[in-house]
Parts: C-alpha cells; structure tokens; sequence
C-alpha cells in the first residue's frame, strides 16, 4: 500500500500531521507527496515514518525543496506508471491535458487544491489526496491510498 498527501504546510502554528494519517504512513511501503511540503523539514520527519517518500515540490515550498525534489516525476506502481505534479492546472479539461502531458502514465497524482478528487476516463485515473492538515474548502482533512490489483490502480481517500 502508498499513502498518498499533499498540500501539509508545514511547520505552521501547532499544525501537525493527525494520528490517523500517521498511522497510514508508518504502514505504508511508500509514500507519494505532491507538493507543499513548505519546509524541508517535513521531508526529514515524513523519511522517518516512512524511509521511501517520493515527493515533487510546490509553489509554496522553500528553496531546499526545490533543489532536492524534482517539478514533476513518474513511478512504477504494480508494474503500472503514476505520474506526480504539484499544480495541474485549471479544472476544466483537466483530465484530458494530464492525459496528454503524461502520455505513458497510467494515473496522476496531483496536489495544490487541497479539493479531494479521483476522477477516470478510458483506463486513465487522476487522483488528489486532499490535505491532512489545511483543509480549505474540503469537507474534511484527508489523504489517500493505493493499491495496485490485478484489476488495475485502485486509489482510495481517508477522511481524518
């Protein structure tokens, strides 16, 4: 199983990562962070939960973050290919531009909106974890899941 986050902004104020999203991580054979780490050291406390973190920067993230993760990368999951970004854009055509942008991916993983959404089309799946810890305009905090199956990529969220 990958947990999957995005969006932590952290340190800020006494925020910090909720038990249950913790849990997910410690349990996890990877995690996948798309973004908005804010500082570096989230990367080092995430690599102590979990030694495998594969993470992209984004907007907001420090300097440090920048020169130690890349803008956008693609993994191997089960054999299928999950693509990461921070910022995918627009909402409308999101879809079909990722899909284009990411032409050998499988799925994206994407951050920025802090807005849960698992969206698919023809074989093709686009997934955000939502936030555990700045919610925004989501109903809950949240992160998410994979796992691959025989049947495919089956991402899952969490509501923490």
């Amino acid at each position: 199983m990958i947990a999957i986050i995005s969006d932590t902004h952290m340190p800020k104020g006494k925020r910090q990562l909720p038990q249950e999203c913790v849990k997910k991580l410690r349990a996890a054979e990877a995690v996948i962070h798309a973004g908005d780490f804010s500082a570096v050291s989230v990367l080092g406390e995430l690599e102590a939960f979990c030694p495998v973190v594969l993470g992209v920067y984004g907007n907001v993230d420090e300097p440090a973050l920048w020169q130690r993760l890349p803008e956008t990368r693609e993994v191997e999951v089960g054999g299928q290919t999950v693509a990461v970004v921070h910022d995918a854009g627009l909402k409308q055509g999101r879809l079909r531009r990722l899909r284009a942008r990411f032409p050998d991916a499988d799925a994206v993983v994407l951050g920025h909106s802090h807005l849960p959404l698992h969206e698919q089309a023809d074989g093709f799946q686009i997934f955000n974890p939502g936030s555990p810890t700045e919610r925004r305009r989501a109903p809950r905090a949240s992160m998410g899941l994979l796992r691959a199956e025989p049947s495919g990529l089956h991402f899952e969220h969490v509501w923490l």
